[in-house]
């Protein structure tokens, strides 16, 4: 999953090139790219997908949202630093085809009544 999580920028900097952000998504801190909405400052709460800030967002929907992620269980696993989900990853269940020889493309069942399983031995049924 990948969702645009609410922020509040705590810090602007910029190297001269790019505009950067600490922002604090309920807790959890991280360094997001600014360029995108040159209009937020320090105290704003800002949408923010794979580190780039794509719009401001008003506090009241901003704590809603992140209320909302928490409740539902996502929150952490969308904040998670690189070790934890590289860690998450290793205790995942293994791909059926690891080798790479099933393709996407055969991954994808025809549609419509008596349409073949065409996932095979992976366990994974329409």
């Amino acid at each position: 999953m990948c969702l645009a999580i609410p922020g509040r920028v705590e810090a602007i900097t910029t190297d001269g090139l790019v505009r950067m952000g600490r922002v604090n998504f309920g807790g959890v801190v991280k360094n997001v790219c600014l360029d995108y909405v040159p209009e937020v400052e320090v105290g704003d709460y800002t949408i923010v997908h794979v580190g780039f800030a794509i719009s401001k967002i008003d506090e009241e929907t901003a704590e809603k949202t992140l209320a909302d992620f928490r409740a539902m269980g996502v929150l952490d696993e969308e904040l998670a630093g690189e070790e934890e989900a590289f860690a998450r990853a290793a205790r995942a269940a293994p791909s059926p085809c690891p080798d790479g020889s099933c393709s996407v493309a055969s991954q994808v069942p025809e549609s419509g009544p008596g349409a073949p399983n065409v996932c095979g031995d992976a366990g994974i049924d329409r």
